[in-house]
């Protein structure tokens, strides 16, 4: 019987990874500072290579603020087919070596490795291996953090940083956490660090310490056990090899607010087409359709119809959205964002038995343009009503959390 390892643990980040995939596809950007994200007045920086870091840049900043620190910059738009492909081939790389692994976004993923010790070696020759071949196979760099558990092996990712290993032994674990701040810790926002910061618990080794009447002052029962926990250095979650798709929508962040019905309505038939497509390539269907639409004043609406049979072809999308979006009655009003998307899901096969006797024409017609997307490149064919109609900043972000497991309080992932 082999002996489970006292860190079997891995997680796996790509470095700047839609950054990086660009730079292997166009080889002349590489060493280059580069961003990737919309060009527009409001587009913000999806991914920054390392170059570009070096000037102070970072996820999520304003793109118009990004290129003031680093002028000299290329910028890309996102092409977020290519990014999954690539991610789905790293994912069947990782599943080689277990296959307890959870994907938690394109470009990360938690692997318990402590059942391959006798074919693979200990889980630092493992996390060596697997950087060996992500780099010969896929041309990119990754980090790796190996440790006990989940949450110090995602701390130890990010200090080994940019491709590098980091591993941390069971018995380093208290020197490691004790002089990280509290924002450290999964579950710590900036609200929470503020208010423990009140209270002069500002790093893990002050939680640590603290009286747990005290931690159940500040951020109420639940949260002191969960707290108290992290910083001892324990965390009681497992990896998840699957966890199915909840909801998968898209959005788009318009370069200059839009007031124009049409406008609106083409940008929904663009959304609605996306969302189906992935849907599909997920083999789910969705019962309930929901339009987000964020005004030029920042109130966000949202408004969701329920199916009576699950679909996932563009035209059910695309109906329930726009009769959505007609019952707002706008009557001009000024939009700076809008989104499509699809939750409750079921499988595919299902929602088809449910409907035998429906026409399928139309998803037959969606499901062939699929197949030429797939062997020609995305948007081989598309609708006339789309031909003339290109994003207007470049920001589509489509997101999923069909992979990603939500920790409250995370900073958002930085590709």
């Amino acid at each position: 019987m082999t002996v489970r390892p006292p860190e079997p643990i891995l997680h796996l980040d790509m470095d700047a990874f839609y950054a990086a995939v660009e730079a292997l596809d166009d080889p002349s950007l590489a060493g280059r500072p580069l961003l990737v994200g919309g060009a527009g007045g409001r587009g913000v920086v999806a991914s920054a290579s390392y170059e570009a870091r070096a000037f102070g840049v970072s996820s999520a900043m304003p793109m118009a603020k990004a290129r003031r620190l680093c002028p000299d910059a290329v910028v890309r738009s996102p092409r977020f087919d290519r990014y999954r492909q690539v991610s789905a081939a790293l994912l069947d790389l990782l599943r080689d070596v277990t296959p307890l692994v959870e994907p938690l976004s394109l470009d990360e993923a938690f692997l318990d490795v402590g059942g391959s010790r006798r074919l693979l070696g200990e889980p630092p020759e493992i996390a060596a291996h697997l950087r060996a071949r992500i780099h010969a196979e896929l041309g990119l760099p990754a980090s790796v953090g190996v440790a006990p558990n989940l949450h110090l092996a995602k701390l130890c990712s990010q200090r080994a940083k940019p491709d590098g290993i980091r591993h941390l032994r069971r018995e380093e674990v208290s020197g490691f956490l004790s002089p990280l701040p509290v924002r450290a810790l999964w579950g710590v926002g900036e609200a929470t660090a503020e208010r423990l910061a009140r209270f002069g618990l500002r790093t893990v080794a002050d939680v640590a310490a603290a009286d747990a009447g005290l931690l159940r002052r500040v951020v109420g029962p639940a949260a002191a056990g969960h707290l108290a926990e992290l910083a001892a250095g324990e965390d009681p979650r497992t990896v998840t090899p699957y966890e199915p798709a909840k909801s998968i929508s898209a959005e788009e962040t318009f370069a200059a607010d839009v007031d124009e019905p049409e406008v609106l309505r083409r940008e929904v038939l663009r959304l609605a087409e996306d969302v189906a497509r992935r849907l599909r390539a997920e083999q789910v269907a969705t019962r309930t359709v929901t339009l987000k639409l964020r005004y030029d004043t920042f109130q966000t609406v949202t408004r969701s119809r329920t199916l009576d049979t699950p679909a996932d072809d563009g035209a059910v999308l695309h109906r329930e959205a726009t009769a959505a979006l007609a019952a707002l009655r706008l009557q001009r009003a000024r939009v700076r964002l809008v989104g499509v998307g699809a939750s409750n899901l079921v499988p595919a096969g299902a929602a088809r038995q449910l409907d035998l006797l429906g026409d399928d024409r139309w998803s037959r017609l969606e499901r062939a343009a699929d197949a030429a997307g797939a062997r020609f490149g995305a948007g081989t064919v598309t609708r006339v009503a789309l031909l003339e109609d290109a994003p207007t900043s470049g920001d589509a972000a489509p997101t999923s959390d069909a992979w990603r497991r939500v920790d409250p309080g995370d900073e958002p992932p930085r590709p």
